[in-house]
């Protein structure tokens, strides 16, 4: 059975990702085609990325590097929840996902985004990213709106609609991570 990370992609105050985060677990719960764990990248306390050595070597050299590299190798996939700013996804969430290199490679990743354009942007600028780190992102994806699925932009309160493009993209992360574990064996 394939092991997914839903991962938390904001550290701010006041983040409304752990939320969401824990409404996609919900709607995982009970899949038979994957086990899933939250991840959320404040447990790391990753600082502004301070590795010596480009992470493509892996040399990881820091203790929260090797933390952080060690949950992650555990993942065949990735379910990424992400908040929208300035048209591109969290900065906390980037400096993670730039912490390491082939923990990433030959897995399948999902997006949920959230902001006023319902993390479109977001999503986009996540795609260019995995590409680049050997990751396959897969087509469905989770776009909740902070005018419609937050109640006074606060409260997390997603449309019900929301459940068949959760199901439609965990569908498509379980299939590409099982589907890609030929290329994780070929690689170790």
């Amino acid at each position: 059975m394939v092991k997914i990370a839903v991962i938390v992609g904001s550290t701010r105050p006041g983040r409304k990702a752990l939320d969401v985060a824990r409404w996609v677990m919900d709607r995982a719960q009970g899949r038979s085609g994957a086990s899933y764990e939250l991840v959320d990248i404040q447990d790391f306390g990753l600082p502004l990325l301070d590795e010596p050595v480009p992470p493509s070597m892996g040399q990881y050299s820091k203790p929260h590097t090797l933390a952080w590299a060690a949950k992650i190798a555990q993942f065949d996939g990735f379910v990424f929840v992400t908040p929208e700013y300035n048209h591109a996804t969290s900065g906390a969430l980037k400096n993670a996902i730039d912490f390491l290199y082939k923990e990433w490679n030959n897995k399948a990743a999902g997006f949920v985004g959230y902001g006023s354009a319902g993390g479109a942007r977001a999503i986009e600028n996540l795609r260019l990213v995995m590409g680049e780190l050997m990751v396959a992102d897969v087509r469905a994806q989770v776009m909740l709106s902070l005018f419609t699925d937050f109640e006074n932009m606060a409260t997390f309160k997603p449309a019900a609609h929301h459940d068949k493009s959760v199901a439609a993209m965990l569908d498509q992360v379980e299939a590409w991570s099982g589907a890609l574990a030929g290329l994780r064996n070929a690689s170790d």
